[in-house]
């Protein structure tokens, strides 16, 4: 394969000024949940509307009903590369530019190409496509995205070997999860819909148990589930939206060393838990502060938060309650929980704590608890 030449700088200049195209992503978590054919009958949707699409590649695997959608849209006629004395058909991405349709149809977008090709993967093809300013409707599977190849090798024992960068789809302006129950596409897969009869119990025994496809489906909700956060997050951001959308809970919880920082850990967990929402316990360095005998102390901290599954953030700031602040408002969170300060309870009745009453006053649509300190108790029994 040989190199393409450099590109003149007032071309890439052009380039870098042309409008990109949109990507848009039907994500599954294995092969017969119905991506391709979700894909076709928007395809045909967009075509009764008038719209210019046309297949640049679709693979039916054999299946009648994927074929009988495809037939019924223009095509751009496959390329054919020879390699090791057979031949391979590849999409024809100069003929799609060349062609320049509204949108195109792009199948299977992990697929790695036949040596020979332009670009060694599918996904390297559709950039180009995107970036000649034509829209793309393309299909892949949770065990594509990079970042999760690790995890598809302990839960399925398969290491997946044809993967994606995790910016692909991160990029895409739609991911649209195809779902499907475990039993339904047990049943496709046992009736012969999805691979061939002689090919089901390999299949069944291996990547298609039960167990596998339960995990598998929840990785590919949570994958969808981050992509609508940062779509939200985008939309908040493009609208400036300052108050959180409590489309999820999520709780800061803020820690210092001492007696009641495990509490404050606990607690927050707990709401977590009930709420099913996010856990951050958030802990802020200020100038002159000295950790000396107290960094143990932290680190304890920070292994009883991630053991109750929170995150754990260090922060540093002049300001302690700017800091927090500001990490909620970027983080979108529900809740802050605070300890009592040191010192004694009749002493924040009349005076009042600086810190939490700064949080307070500055977060109309955060709820702010603060929790008790036990051992205070003592100190505000009687009045000076």
């Amino acid at each position: 394969m040989t190199a393409s030449p450099p590109t003149p700088p007032e071309e890439h200049s052009l380039r870098t000024l042309r409008k990109r195209g949109r990507l848009k992503i039907f994500l599954g978590y294995a092969p017969g949940v119905g991506k391709t054919y979700t894909m076709l009958a928007e395809a045909h949707r967009r075509l009764e509307r008038g719209q210019d699409i046309v297949i640049g590649f679709v693979e039916t695997h054999g299946r009648e009903a994927i074929a009988e959608l495809a037939e019924g849209l223009p095509q751009i006629p496959r390329t054919s590369i020879e390699y090791r004395g057979k031949a391979f058909d590849e999409m024809d991405t100069a003929a799609v530019i060349a062609r320049h349709p509204e949108w195109v149809l792009v199948d299977e977008l992990a697929h790695t190409n036949v040596p020979g090709a332009q670009q060694a993967k599918r996904w390297q093809s559709v950039e180009q496509i995107l970036a000649a300013d034509i829209n793309v409707l393309s299909t892949v599977n949770v065990q594509h995205v990079e970042s999760l190849n690790d995890t598809i090798f302990q839960i399925t024992n398969v290491r997946v070997r044809e993967t994606l960068p995790d910016s692909v789809v991160d990029r895409a302006d739609e991911v649209v999860l195809v779902d499907l129950t475990i039993d339904a596409l047990l049943n496709r897969l046992k009736r012969g819909v999805v691979y061939d009869l002689e090919k089901i119990p390999g299949a069944m025994s291996n990547f298609f148990r039960r167990g596998n496809l339960v995990a598998l489906r929840e990785l590919a909700l949570r994958k969808t589930a981050e992509e609508v956060d940062d779509s939200l997050q985008e939309y908040l951001d493009e609208h400036e939206i300052k108050q959180p959308w409590a489309t999820e809970d999520r709780i800061v919880v803020c820690i210092k060393a001492g007696s009641i920082a495990k509490k404050l850990v606990r607690r927050g967990h707990r709401l977590a838990k009930r709420l099913q929402g996010q856990l951050m316990v958030v802990h802020v360095h200020t100038p002159g502060e000295t950790l000396g005998a107290h960094h143990h102390e932290l680190n304890d901290l920070y292994e009883l938060a991630r053991s109750l599954g929170g995150e754990v953030v260090e922060l540093t700031g002049d300001s302690e309650a700017e800091v927090i602040l500001e990490f909620a408002r970027q983080n979108r969170a529900t809740f802050i929980i605070m300890g009592q300060s040191k010192r004694s309870r009749l002493d924040e009745v009349l005076r009042g704590s600086p810190l939490i009453s700064k949080i307070m006053r500055e977060t109309d649509y955060i709820d702010v608890l603060v929790v008790a300190d036990p051992s205070k108790a003592d100190k505000s029994a009687s009045p000076p």
